[in-house]
């Protein structure tokens, strides 16, 4: 079965005349973050020369933080850009021009890690612990959602300040009792800590909201509205084969980026699939955003985040680019 989904969407794709692709089109691609296992799919297509089939001259940027991807696309100064859809609907409520056209963590990557020797089983054993995370963690403006969703106080907890790269070594020594972080790294906390680790995913208690999503600047959209589309379909090509194929991606992201390891990367990536993974994704298209779901995103981060100008959420995301034979593969 999977081997024929990717088929079916690489064939619909081939079809596709070749004068369409007459006018290639340069896009600036900036990432959420550095590169990683979560990344290998644009690397792959590029290496592979899918992008430049589809009449696309692909640039990839290195990135620094979703809050960053997000205005760089909104004012134009990338074409496209990959962030965090919360933290990227705060910034169109102060102006950024974007539109989100597909999803590609379908699942919150946000999870909760702590020692199970400290004595905490679950999340209301929370209450009087020390959750270290950095001030500007979109998991701690979120807290109150899940508190409230597990019947806690949000109160009751205390938090400390925490730089990213320190979480690990605060649980360790005590100086924190939880902290939270994204599961594409979760192989990181296992192999840190071991058997000693608790955890759970912030969907397990309903609160799931997209991450990651493709955002292009609105005026390019309009400009360029095949080449998004050529876009999408081989980026949704490519995250597909990579699903049964994950070894040659792999390899494409580390021959691109110094300082990656195959062996991480190949972990990183094993869990971006996890979190690529839904019905939705699997049903109506890999990438396909669910309307009620978005329209609960909207809500939860109106909640709890400052979004400065009020907006319709379907004005800001769209399906319309999808190709829907190309679905995240099964087993």
């Amino acid at each position: 079965m999977r081997k024929t989904v990717v088929a079916l969407g690489a064939a619909v794709f081939a079809m596709a005349p070749a004068a369409a692709f007459a006018d290639e089109v340069e896009i600036d691609l900036v990432l959420n973050w550095i590169a990683g296992g979560d990344h290998a799919p644009y690397y792959y297509a590029k290496q592979e020369g899918w992008y430049a089939d589809a009449g696309i001259d692909l640039d990839i940027e290195q990135g620094k933080g979703s809050s960053m991807s997000a205005q760089k696309v909104g004012v134009g100064q990338s074409d496209m850009g990959l962030a965090d859809l919360g933290t990227a609907l705060v910034a169109k409520g102060k102006g950024a021009d974007f539109v989100a056209v597909m999803n590609i963590y379908a699942n919150s990557p946000f999870g909760m890690y702590w020692l199970k020797s400290s004595g905490i089983k679950d999340v209301k054993d929370f209450a009087g612990k020390k959750i270290g995370n950095p001030p500007w963690d979109a998991a701690r403006a979120m807290w109150p959602a899940l508190a409230k969703a597990v019947g806690l106080d949000a109160d009751a907890v205390t938090w400390v300040n925490v730089q990213p790269n320190a979480k690990l070594a605060g649980l360790k020594s005590g100086a924190i009792d939880v902290t939270s972080s994204f599961y594409n790294i979760h192989h990181i906390f296992q192999r840190e800590l071991g058997e000693d680790m608790g955890f759970f995913a912030w969907k397990d208690y309903g609160i799931n909201p997209y991450s990651n999503s493709i955002l292009v600047n609105a005026e390019f959209a309009a400009a360029h509205p095949e080449a998004v589309e050529n876009f999408v379909h081989v980026t949704q090509k490519a995250f597909a084969f990579c699903v049964d194929n994950p070894d040659p991606c792999i390899d494409a992201l580390v021959s691109a980026n110094s300082g990656l390891t195959k062996d991480n990367e190949l972990q990183n990536w094993a869990l971006v699939v996890e979190l690529m993974t839904d019905e939705t994704s699997t049903t109506k298209g890999l990438g396909y955003f669910d309307e009620d779901r978005l329209k609960s995103d909207y809500e939860l981060t109106e909640t709890y985040f400052d979004i400065e100008k009020p907006f319709d959420i379907m004005d800001v995301v769209t399906n319309q680019y999808i190709d829907t034979s190309i679905t995240v593969p099964t087993d």
